[in-house]
């Protein structure tokens, strides 16, 4: 049986949608670990999300560890999963295990620029910053404007 097709567009069942997620392979599975950029970052660099990466600063939006903020510590690609330091779960035996939280419930608070390609990417976002809806100018009271069957 196949295992994963890049041919596969969408399906509105949910099972084919997980299998769709779960066997995707690992050049895939890295866009799926975008994380949303504070609204900061968000006009600085022109772009709403990035990938996630080691050594950025982010903050914890839903679940167990809300408004909690820390480093990511590792990015684990195969099970879509962020690990932050200082986020612990302690066990009943009283042993510590580091928590988890997926990619989709973050917000990057700092980027690690440390990688030129990563800085390159982001800059080249950054002229489209902040796009504005053209303004239409609305005719006075009283006066007609021409349209095309006129």
């Amino acid at each position: 049986m196949k295992q994963f097709s890049t041919h596969w567009k969408s399906s509105v069942n949910i099972r084919k949608q997980r299998k769709y997620r779960y066997n995707a392979p690992l050049h895939i599975k890295q866009k799926f670990a975008r994380v949303h950029l504070a609204p900061a970052l968000r006009t600085k660099y022109g772009t709403r999300n990035s990938q996630v990466r080691t050594g950025d600063k982010v903050k914890v939006m839903r679940g167990q560890f809300r408004k909690k903020e820390g480093k990511v510590s590792r990015v684990d690609l195969k099970r879509e999963r962020v690990y932050i330091n200082g986020l612990e779960i302690i066990k009943k035996d009283g042993s510590k295990l580091m928590a988890w939280v997926r990619p989709s419930n973050l917000m990057i608070l700092e980027l690690e620029l440390g990688d030129k390609k990563r800085k390159q990417k982001l800059e080249k976002n950054k002229g489209g910053a902040v796009k504005t809806p053209p303004v239409k100018e609305n005719a006075p009271a009283g006066v007609k404007t021409k349209t095309k069957k006129e």
